[in-house]
């Protein structure tokens, strides 16, 4: 078995929900330990009391059984370790203090300002191991932002302006269904995280990474120039189809949904004569792009009604075979089990620690390496499960000391 790139690095996971839970999850799967932190007076990660969850009885939407776990921890729980530490207490400093010692990394989502106020920042942690780098994802930055600084992946996706990119001109603003600013950060904080790691390696000093929700998700709505869209009338909100790419959307068939890329006149005629009209190739309505842009509504028009009364497969192989970029809109539950991801392992099914495999997916590692292996390939911990893995095997507690740390309400 190839050895996975991170193996031999040490995450301390202090995070909770998605955002942080997300980052070290792929940490875990590139083969880092990864040791989550969890309360003992809450219950753990906030996402074990998520519904649904699944157990001895499948799938259900309240808890039922003692080992029934939830979904979202079943799927950002796996390969990573749990131990129990209440963090306000008095004498968790000194038990994360050697955690943080045999440590490359540690990770927290709190809101701006929570670790250093729990004296557990990043100026605390390099005193007692230089070379630890220590990674914030916070809604909108170590500087705090307004209000209580809290931030939700809608407020994020509110400010961020990407929810006036989808939909049409004087449609309500459109929530994406996936949790876009959840997601996007903890993308930052890894590449982030591992760029410092490199620092550390070649100088020896560990450095703090800061990465907002907010700046990340609107960095990404700065891919596109919006701005020069407005300034020049052009409509940044434009429903199924991208007129200024026409043709280019996607369109209803008889059986379902399919989207169509056709912004070069190879495509477009490609697209012309899959509908049966090259001579449409010829028009001066379409004959460019320009002209294509200039006559979007009309060519969408013309594609939509082709369309509209042909078997979503009949469309699909027409314009496969003239070469056009088309493919089927699926349903979710469908796309997590194309065959491709899951050869490759992008999408993995998920299993219960106790019950084995359930039938349902997960996301994995989405990265191929030649001579390396990355997995996300052992079920989530039960609350608390490694605690005397981790404190007496790693840190060398003795069990009467583990004992009293419980009796504490430490641990």
């Amino acid at each position: 078995m190839a050895e996975r790139p991170l193996a031999g690095r040490t995450v301390i996971d202090l995070t909770t929900a998605l955002s942080g839970p997300y980052a070290t999850l792929l940490l875990a799967g590139l083969g880092a330990r990864v040791i989550k932190v969890e309360n003992p007076l809450t219950g753990g990660d906030s996402s074990r009391n998520n519904a649904p969850y699944i157990g001895a009885d499948g799938l259900t939407t309240a808890r039922r059984g003692d080992d029934d776990m939830s979904v979202s921890m079943l799927l950002r729980g796996r390969n990573k370790q749990s131990v129990t530490l209440n963090l306000k207490h008095p004498k968790a400093r000194d038990v994360l203090a050697g955690l943080v010692r045999v440590s490359d990394i540690m990770i927290d989502n709190y809101s701006a300002g929570v670790t250093a106020r729990l004296g557990m920042g990043h100026d605390w942690a390099s005193a007692i191991n230089p070379r630890i780098v220590c990674t914030s994802i916070s809604g909108f930055g170590a500087q705090g932002g307004p209000g209580s600084g809290k931030a939700m992946d809608t407020i994020i996706q509110a400010l961020s302006g990407v929810m006036m990119t989808a939909g049409a001109p004087g449609e309500p603003p459109v929530r994406f269904g996936l949790p876009v600013g959840d997601l996007v950060a903890p993308l930052y904080a890894v590449i982030g995280t591992l760029a410092a790691v490199m620092r550390a390696d070649a100088t020896g000093q560990g450095q703090h990474v800061d990465v907002s929700m907010l700046g990340a998700l609107t960095s990404l709505v700065a891919c596109e120039p919006f701005d020069a869209y407005e300034k020049l009338g052009l409509p940044m909100r434009t429903g199924t189809t991208v007129p200024r790419l026409a043709p280019f959307g996607t369109f209803p068939a008889a059986d379902g949904w399919f989207a169509l890329c056709g912004p070069t006149d190879a495509f477009a005629r490609g697209l012309f004569a899959a509908m049966g009209h090259d001579d449409l190739a010829a028009d001066p309505r379409f004959s460019s792009r320009d002209a294509r842009v200039a006559n979007a509504g009309e060519l969408h028009e013309l594609v939509g009604s082709w369309a509209a009364d042909r078997p979503l497969a009949v469309i699909l192989d027409l314009l496969t075979r003239h070469g056009v970029p088309a493919a089927e809109v699926r349903e979710p539950g469908d796309a997590v089990r194309d065959p491709l991801v899951l050869e490759r392992e992008e999408v993995v099914p998920l299993e219960h620690p106790r019950h084995g495999r359930a039938d349902l997916y997960g996301t994995g590692v989405p990265i191929r390496f030649s001579a390396s292996e990355a997995a996300l390939d052992r079920p989530a911990p039960g609350l608390g499960e490694h605690n005397a893995e981790i404190y007496g095997g790693l840190l060398g507690y003795s069990d009467d000391e583990l004992k009293a740390l419980a009796v504490d309400g430490v641990i």
